[in-house]
C-alpha cells in the first residue's frame, strides 16, 4: 500500500475526530489488550479502541464464548456481574453492524497486579572495595515481537550507582527484555566504561524502521556485550580513572535488535566529550550529562534523538534508522554560532517533545531552550537550567500547547522560579517566586472540576491554575508522577507506591491506592518514580509498573474502577507515545497528550497515524 494510499484509508478511518490535515505518523500496531481484573462487584474488563478504529465502532464482550453484551457498546470497559475467577474474556469490534474476529482471551488476574518474574543478577564488588547488588531502576515499553503486545525493557542499577557530581567507582549498568509472562528475551551489558547512574544511560526502544518490531537505541562502550554474547570495541579496556569517572576512550550509539538484542550498528557518539573541562569541571560531572529521545522530525516516521550537556554546552544528535542503516540527521550546538548560543545552559534534566508550532513535526524542549524539527533554535526564555518540566495542552481557553518548568539559580530566572510558557514562542504566560531558591520539583495536571484546565505547582510556592489564577497560597504536597486512575477525566497523583486522588474542599490527596501493601517499591530516592507509567493496556487510562521490595518481579497495576469516558488508547497519541519512550531519561517525568485530556474537555482531535 502507498503511503498516500494509508494516508486516505487513516482519513476514512479516523472520522470527524481527526485533527487538521498532515501526513500520518507511523505507530505500532497493537492489539485488543483486554484486561480482567476481579472486583467485589464482579469481573471488571477493559480494553482498547485504537487509533485506526473508525469513530462509529462499537463491541461485544464473550465471556468463555458466549456473549454478554445485549447490543453492542460504545464504552470499552463493563462489569461482568456474573463473572468468575476462571471465566475467560474476549472482544469483538463491530463495523457497519458486522463483528470482526475476537480479542485473544484473557483470564481475570489472581491479584490486583500482574507479576511479571524477573531474572536478578548477582551482585559484585567494585575496583574500590565496595559490594554491590542490583535493583530494577527505570523501564520502557516496546513491542518487540511484532504481536501487537508490549514486552518491558528494564535497566538493573547497581546499588553503588552515583550522581555525576560524586566520585566512586560502580558495577555495571545491565539491561534486560521481559515478556509479560517473565520470558527473558535478551540481556545487555554495558560493560565497565559506562558509569552507572541516573544520568549516564537513556534507551530508546521504538519501532524505527517501520517493519513492526522496535528496535533498541543506547550509548555503548569498549566492552558492552549484547543480547547474543559478542563484545563491541575492546573488551579488554578499562578507561576508568582512580575517582571512578570514565573520561577517555571511545563513545558509541548502537542499535540493537529489539527481538534477540543483537548488535546491528554502531557509531561514533555525537558529540564527543573532547576537552572535559570545556562542559564546566575538570572532574567530570557536567561532560556525562546524557539524555534521550523519540521525536517525528519529520513529520511521519520516528526519529532517535541523543544529547550531552544542559549547564553550559548543550549538543544534540538526531539519527535516522532505515533499511539497516544508522544515519545523522542533524546536529544542534550552543557552540555553533550566534543563532544557537541562547540554549546555553537552559537544558533540563528532561527533555521533552511536542509539536509546539503545529506544523505536523515533533520540536524539542530542551528546558527552557527549544529545538525546531529542523535542528535550529526555535527560541530560549533564557531562565536556566531546571529539574522539572511538563509539555502538554493544559490550558483549554488557548491555542496550541505550553510547558510548565522550574527553575534552579535565582540569579537567572529573577522573579520566574516557577513559569507557564507558550510551547510556540517562548512567551511567559504567567509565573511565580521561585523564593531565591532552587525550585526542585514541579507538575501540571488536572486536578479540580472548579478551574478549567491543568492546576500546577511546585516544591515552592502556592498552586496556579492553567490559566494563571492563584488558587491557594498554599501547594499540595505532592509533586513526582501523574496518572490518570479512576472513572473521571481528572488526572491523579503518582508519587512513590501511592495513587492519590485530590480532595479541593479538604486541599488534601486521599488515597486510592498503597502499592506498600502488596511489597510495590519506588525507584530514585526521593524522586519516587515508577519503572513505568502508561498506557500499556486496557483502556485509556493509566498503568504503574513498580518494581517488588527485592527486585525479583515486576508488579503491574491496572485500574478496577469503571468510566463513563470513551478514549482511543493514549499509545495512539503520538505525543504521549514519544514522552512515554523518553520517561526513563535523567530524572523522570510523567507524558501528557497532545489534546487538553481533562475535566470538561471538548471531544478531542486526533493525529492521524498509520500502522505496519
Amino acid at each position: 500500500m502507498s503511503l498516500l494510499h494509508r494516508f486516505v484509508v487513516c482519513l476514512l478511518l479516523a472520522g470527524p475526530g481527526l485533527a487538521k490535515a498532515q501526513p500520518p505518523k507511523q505507530m505500532e500496531r497493537l492489539d485488543r489488550g483486554v484486561v480482567a481484573l476481579a472486583t467485589s462487584s464482579g469481573v471488571f474488563v477493559s480494553w482498547r479502541l485504537l487509533g485506526t478504529e473508525p469513530t462509529g465502532v462499537r463491541f461485544n464482550v464473550y465471556r468463555d464464548g458466549r456473549r454478554i453484551t445485549r447490543e453492542p457498546q460504545a464504552l470499552t470497559n463493563l462489569v461482568d456481574a456474573q463473572g468468575r475467577s476462571d471465566s475467560l474474556y474476549s472482544v469483538r469490534a463491530v463495523v457497519g453492524g458486522k463483528e470482526l474476529a475476537a480479542s485473544s482471551a484473557a483470564a481475570p488476574w489472581g491479584q490486583p497486579y500482574l507479576r511479571v518474574p524477573l531474572q536478578r543478577p548477582e551482585g559484585g564488588v567494585s575496583p574500590d572495595g565496595v559490594t554491590y547488588r542490583y535493583e530494577v531502576n527505570d523501564g520502557t515499553a516496546a513491542d518487540l515481537d511484532g504481536d501487537g503486545q508490549y514486552e518491558l525493557i528494564v535497566k538493573w542499577q547497581p546499588t553503588n550507582a552515583h550522581d555525576n557530581a560524586h566520585k566512586g567507582y560502580t558495577g555495571h549498568t545491565l539491561i534486560d527484555a521481559y515478556k509479560l509472562d517473565g520470558t527473558r528475551l535478551w540481556r545487555i551489558d554495558l560493560g565497565p566504561n559506562i558509569r552507572a547512574g541516573a544520568h549516564y544511560t537513556s534507551f530508546l526502544a521504538y519501532d524505527f524502521d517501520g517493519d513492526g518490531r522496535a528496535e533498541l537505541m543506547m550509548k555503548t562502550a569498549d566492552g558492552t556485550v549484547d543480547g547474543t554474547g559478542k563484545v563491541i570495541g575492546d573488551a579488554r579496556a578499562d578507561h576508568r580513572n582512580p575517582a571512578g569517572y570514565v573520561l577517555a576512550g571511545p563513545e558509541f550509539l548502537t542499535v540493537f535488535n529489539g527481538l534477540t538484542g543483537t548488535a546491528m550498528a554502531t557509531v561514533d557518539y555525537t558529540p564527543p566529550r573532547g576537552d572535559v573541562a570545556a562542559w564546566g569541571d575538570a572532574y567530570g560531572n557536567r561532560v556525562d550529562r546524557f539524555l534521550a529521545g523519540v521525536a517525528y522530525l519529520d513529520g511521519q516516521r520516528p526519529s532517535a534523538v541523543f544529547s550531552r550537556g544542559y549547564y553550559t554546552r548543550a549538543v544534540l544528535a538526531a539519527w535516522d534508522w532505515r533499511d539497516g542503516k544508522l544515519t545523522q540527521r542533524w546536529v544542534f550546538d550552543s557552540d555553533a554560532d550566534a543563532a544557537s548560543k541562547p540554549a546555553a545552559g537552559q537544558g533540563a534534566h528532561w527533555f521533552s517533545v511536542a509539536d509546539v508550532d503545529g506544523d505536523g513535526r515533533d520540536d524539542i524542549i530542551y528546558g527552557a531552550a527549544t529545538i525546531a524539527s529542523n535542528g535550529k533554535l526555535l527560541y530560549s526564555t533564557g531562565l536556566c537550567h531546571g529539574d522539572a518540566l511538563h509539555v502538554g495542552a493544559f490550558d483549554p481557553a488557548r491555542e496550541g500547547q505550553q510547558v510548565f518548568m522550574v527553575h534552579e539559580s535565582p540569579r537567572c530566572y529573577g522573579e520566574h522560579g516557577l513559569e507557564m510558557h507558550d510551547a510556540a514562542t517562548g512567551k511567559i504566560l504567567w509565573s511565580m517566586s521561585g523564593r531565591n531558591s532552587d525550585v526542585g520539583r514541579g507538575v501540571c495536571f488536572d486536578i479540580d472540576p472548579a478551574w478549567p484546565g491543568a492546576e500546577c505547582w511546585g516544591s515552592v510556592g502556592g498552586l496556579m491554575s492553567a490559566g494563571g489564577q492563584l488558587i491557594s497560597e498554599q501547594h499540595p504536597n505532592r509533586y513526582n508522577f501523574a496518572l490518570w486512575w479512576d472513572g473521571d477525566l481528572l488526572r491523579e497523583s503518582l508519587d512513590h507506591v501511592s495513587i492519590d486522588k485530590w480532595n479541593p474542599a479538604r486541599f488534601r490527596f486521599e488515597n486510592l491506592l498503597n502499592g506498600k501493601t502488596f511489597g510495590a517499591a519506588s525507584n530514585n530516592g526521593t524522586k519516587g518514580n515508577p519503572v513505568l507509567s502508561a498506557d500499556l493496556f486496557g483502556d485509556w487510562r493509566e498503568e504503574v509498573v513498580w518494581r517488588n521490595e527485592d527486585s525479583t518481579a515486576l508488579l503491574i497495576f491496572s485500574t478496577p474502577l469503571p468510566t463513563e469516558h470513551r478514549l482511543v488508547t493514549l499509545m495512539h497519541d503520538p505525543q504521549y507515545r514519544v514522552q512515554v519512550a523518553n520517561q526513563n531519561a535523567g530524572y523522570n517525568q510523567p507524558p501528557h497528550t497532545s489534546f487538553h485530556l481533562g475535566h470538561g474537555m471538548k471531544p478531542p482531535r486526533y493525529l492521524p497515524i498509520t500502522t505496519p
